[in-house]
C-alpha cells in the first residue's frame, strides 16, 4: 500500500514514519513518496527516515519528489501536511496581527484567517489533482487551519478527505488520567469544530464520570487544561475546552503575553526549524539526533505564552510525545482492513450539529471503516458554544468565498466578522498587512 505525505519535508514526518515502522500486518503501508517544494527539506527528512528504518526488517521504502502529479499517481491514501509560506509566512502571521492589537496565531484569529486566505487556493489545486490522478486515495489532512482546509477539499473529495488533529486526543487522554481512568476504554464526548470543542463527558463502562472530575477542585487542578482556564471556569461551563479555546476566554491575557514574549511562537519554529534542517545535512553528523533534540524543545515550549499568563506551569512529561501520527495510523488501519473504530475526526456535518449545514465539516467522534469516516449523534451544544461556533464557521465561509472570487472585500469580511478582531478598520489594515507581507495572497483584488 502506497502512502503519499505531501508536505514531507516537514518537520513532524518522522512521527508517521515511526509510527509506519511499527506497524504489522495485512495492508499495512510499504511504500512511502514523500513530496515537497523544497528539495533540500525532503533531503534532510529522508536522512531521517533512514536511520529510523536502519535494522528494522521491511521497513517502508521511501522515496522523495518534487513533482506532484508523480507523488500523486497510484497512492492509496494522501497525507496533507503543507504549509504555504513557510514559517516565515506564520511568523509574519503573528507580527501583522499583533502589530494591530489582535491575535496572530496560526489557526485562531486573525493569523488563522490570514493563513487559510494563503493555503485554500492551494490545498483546492491539490484536491483537483487527486481526484484526476488517484481518485480512490483517500485524503487525510493535516494541514492547518485543518477544519477549514478539509472543508475546501470536500468540495471536490466529498467524504473522501477525513481531517485529522491531535489536540482532541491529547484533552480526552488528560481527562481520562485525571479521572483515574484508562483511556484506550473511555468514550469521548468532544464535540465542536477544529481547535474549538469540548469534551462534555467521559463515559466508561456506560457511565459519564466528568461530572465527578468536575466536583473535584484537586482533581481539575491535576492536569493541563484545568491549570490553564482554571477550576472556577470549567465547573461554570460544566465542560472541558480545547485549549485552543484559551485564546478566546483569555484573549486579552493571551494577546498581552505575545507581546511581551521576546520571540513568537512562529519565529521561534522558524529560527529552531532552520538550525535542523541544517544540522541534518552536515556531513557527518545524525540527522536522527537532530531531530529528536529540535522536537524535545518544541514541544517542551508548545503553548508557553499561554500557560505562563494563566502561570500553569511547564507541560507534562506525558504530553510530550505527539499523537497525531496515531490518529493518522489508526485511520488508515480502519479505512484499509475495515478494522472498525471510533476516532474524533474533521467530517462533514450532515445532520449531527442542527445549527450548522450539512457540508460544514466539524470535529466529532466518528465511526470508521472501509466506508470511511461517519459522525456519530450527538446531543446539542449549548447556547454559548453554539454561538461561538456558528460565529466562527461563518468566519471560514467567507474565507472560502474570498479564496474562490479573489475579492479582497470578501477577505476584509472574513476578518471583520472574527470574534477577535474587534473593528472594520483594524481588519482593512489586517488585509493591507497581510497582503504586503505574503506574495501568495497577490491574487485578492
Amino acid at each position: 500500500m502506497r502512502l503519499t505525505i505531501l508536505g514531507g519535508g516537514g518537520f513532524r514526518v518522522p512521527l508517521v514514519y515511526g509510527a509506519l515502522l511499527g506497524d504489522r500486518g495485512e495492508g499495512r503501508v510499504t511504500e512511502v513518496v514523500l513530496h515537497d517544494v523544497d528539495a533540500g527539506r525532503l533531503d534532510a527528512v529522508t536522512r531521517v527516515l533512514a536511520e529510523q528504518a536502519e535494522g528494522v526488517a521491511d521497513a517502508p521504502v521511501v522515496r522523495a519528489t518534487t513533482d506532484l502529479d508523480d507523488a500523486l499517481r497510484g497512492a492509496d491514501f494522501v497525507f496533507s501536511a503543507i504549509r504555504v509560506g513557510g514559517l516565515r509566512g506564520r511568523a509574519e502571521d503573528e507580527r501583522v496581527a499583533l502589530a494591530e492589537g489582535v491575535l496572530g496565531q496560526e489557526t485562531v484569529g486573525a493569523g488563522g484567517v490570514a493563513y487559510g486566505l494563503r493555503t485554500v487556493p492551494v490545498a483546492v489545486d491539490i484536491a483537483r489533482r487527486v481526484a484526476r490522478l488517484a481518485p480512490d486515495a483517500w485524503v487525510i489532512n493535516f494541514t492547518n487551519p485543518a477544519g477549514l482546509v478539509t472543508e475546501a477539499m470536500a468540495r471536490y473529495l466529498g467524504d473522501r478527505v477525513i481531517g485529522i488533529c491531535d489536540s482532541p486526543v491529547g484533552l480526552g487522554r488528560r481527562v481520562a488520567r485525571a479521572l483515574g481512568a484508562d483511556p484506550g476504554e473511555a468514550f469521548v464526548d468532544y464535540v465542536g469544530l477544529n481547535h474549538l470543542g469540548w469534551v462534555r463527558g467521559l463515559r466508561v463502562a456506560g457511565r459519564d464520570e466528568l461530572p465527578r472530575l468536575l466536583a473535584d477542585p484537586h482533581r481539575l487542578g491535576s492536569f493541563e487544561e484545568g491549570r490553564l482556564f482554571g477550576p472556577e471556569w470549567l465547573r461554570s461551563l460544566g465542560a472541558i475546552p480545547n485549549e485552543y479555546l484559551h485564546y478566546y476566554y483569555f484573549n486579552r491575557e493571551t494577546v498581552r503575553a505575545y507581546q511581551e514574549a521576546e520571540r513568537t511562537r512562529g519565529a521561534f519554529l522558524r529560527d529552531q526549524q532552520s538550525r535542523f534542517y541544517t544540522d541534518a545535512l552536515r556531513p557527518g553528523g545524525s540527522a536522527l539526533r537532530a531531530w529528536e533534540d529540535t522536537r524535545a524543545e518544541r514541544e517542551a515550549t508548545y503553548m508557553a505564552e499561554n500557560r505562563e499568563s494563566a502561570g500553569a506551569g511547564e507541560r507534562e512529561e506525558e504530553d510530550l510525545s505527539g499523537g497525531y501520527e496515531q490518529v493518522a495510523l489508526a485511520l488508515m488501519r480502519a479505512v484499509a482492513r475495515d478494522e472498525r473504530t471510533t476516532l474524533i475526526l474533521n467530517v462533514r456535518n450532515r445532520s449531527t450539529l442542527t445549527a450548522l449545514d450539512a457540508e460544514a465539516v466539524i470535529e466529532v467522534p466518528c465511526l470508521v471503516g472501509a466506508d470511511g469516516a461517519h459522525p456519530l449523534a450527538t446531543d446539542p451544544l449549548p447556547g454559548h458554544a453554539t454561538g461561538l461556533v456558528c460565529s466562527v464557521k461563518a468566519v471560514e465561509r467567507e474565507v472560502l468565498a474570498a479564496a474562490e472570487s479573489g475579492s479582497r472585500e470578501t477577505a476584509v469580511k472574513a476578518f471583520a466578522l472574527h470574534p477577535l478582531v474587534d473593528s472594520v478598520s483594524v481588519a482593512r489594515r489586517l488585509v493591507d498587512g497581510y497582503t504586503a507581507a505574503h506574495p501568495e495572497l497577490a491574487y485578492l483584488k
